[in-house]
């Protein structure tokens, strides 16, 4: 007989006992665990309780069988809806085949122990920066369009609509139903959140629920949930109404809301306080244009009632006569100038004319010239006898011949 069951064959087949029995010591090998999920139902027979539990994220459950001696050492009986975590082992039974996880042990996770977990979950995000200020978006003043994420027909959902209605009649929404509480919370809370934030209508996101117990806000802290709160792209509100346990959604979302209604509140502008404040800076805008409008009419007026503009021509009068005085001085000025020059030209016309030769001419002398060349006869020996002359008189010229030089009497 095959000693393994990859060496079985159709010819060479293990005994059915063969396999279970193998199946039961390998099973039998397996480590105890603990694990943790809710009980979703709870039957107990013959002293022995039989259990289903349900993980906390997914739609995963798991069959426990709890027998009568480890019922009685239980500290508190297991009740449906409880969130425990169990000591298990898998058990194989040879009879029928069937694969069993028996419950060695049962708590129940308190309150306590799940503060402790939250809290050790947000300073792990805390330190990762999901936290940060500079991470979070701001609001759009006035969105056009609102995502809500909620439980259906909820209070809720009513307080963020007719409060944001009432503030902004002309808002729309988008809304998403989910579980608010429970395993399927988490999970339908962020399809909801991708669905809206995939929609490009929508300008916010809102997530709602009205307050309830430490429990019931827990899916508010799953650590998938505050990453796709942080990964979208569209602002988020927190709305859970609860200010005794803060769940780590208030934290990494871009605004915390103490109430649904608070949020409505914040996220849409009040219509008959934006239109009082428009009217408001409308008066004092006319208020402001009627001042400098009245400044500048007295500017004007103060203006119009200096010389210069009460009568402009009067700059151009004294321009006039300031031009004419000045044409007065010049022309003074130049005639005097020019009487001054004439007697000076007559003066130098008097001084040149007692120099001239002419005037000595005129009072009896004469210029002996040689005919041939008019040079001037300065001395007896440049005419000999014989040499033709002129002799330039006061009122003309003679010729004459020179007949030598002629001894002085003297």
């Amino acid at each position: 007989m095959p000693e393994r069951a990859s060496e079985t064959t159709p010819e060479s087949p293990w005994p059915l006992r063969v396999l279970s029995e193998n199946l039961k010591r390998y099973f039998e090998r397996a480590p105890e665990a603990w694990i943790e999920g809710q009980l979703i139902e709870a039957n107990v027979r013959g002293g022995h309780a039989y259990l289903t539990m349900r993980d906390l994220d997914v739609e995963y459950s798991l069959s426990l069988t709890v027998w009568s001696s480890v019922l009685r050492g239980l500290d508190a009986k297991p009740e449906v809806g409880s969130r425990v975590v169990a000591r298990v082992k898998p058990s194989f039974w040879l009879k029928n085949g069937r694969l069993s996880m028996n419950a060695l042990d049962i708590k129940p996770v308190g309150i306590g122990d799940l503060m402790v977990r939250l809290e050790k979950l947000r300073k792990a995000l805390f330190d990762e920066g999901l936290f940060a200020p500079e991470r979070k978006q701001p609001l759009p003043f006035l969105p056009q369009r609102i995502g809500l994420i909620t439980g259906r027909d909820s209070d809720a959902e009513k307080d963020v609509i007719k409060n944001a209605t009432l503030r902004w009649p002309g808002v729309k929404f988008e809304i998403r139903y989910s579980a608010v509480q429970g395993v399927n919370a988490a999970s339908q809370v962020i399809a909801a959140l991708k669905d809206l934030d995939n929609n490009p209508d929508v300008d916010v996101i809102v997530i709602a629920r009205g307050g309830g117990s430490f429990e019931d806000l827990f899916p508010f802290s799953d650590e998938q949930l505050v990453r796709a709160v942080a990964a979208a792209q569209t602002p988020v509100v927190s709305a859970i109404g609860h200010e005794a346990d803060r769940p780590i959604l208030d934290d990494v979302a871009d605004l915390r809301a103490s109430t649904p209604t608070d949020a409505a509140k914040r996220i849409v502008p009040d219509f008959h306080e934006e239109k009082s404040r428009i009217d408001q800076a409308r008066e004092r805008m006319e208020y402001a244009i009627t001042r400098f409008v009245d400044r500048e009419l007295k500017n004007l007026e103060s203006l119009r009632t200096r010389p210069v503009l009460a009568a402009p021509e009067g700059m151009v009068t004294v321009r006039k006569e300031d031009l004419l005085r000045y044409r007065e001085r010049s022309y003074s000025a130049m005639t005097h100038r020019l009487r001054r020059e004439v007697d000076a030209i007559h003066h130098f016309k008097t001084q040149v004319r007692a120099l001239s030769p002419q005037k000595t001419l005129d009072r009896g002398y004469s210029v002996v010239q040689k005919a041939d060349d008019l040079s001037i006869v300065r001395q007896p020996a440049e005419a000999p006898t014989g040499t033709p002359l002129f002799i330039r008189l006061a009122g003309g010229k003679i010729a004459a011949m020179s007949e030598g030089e002629i001894a002085d009497a003297n």
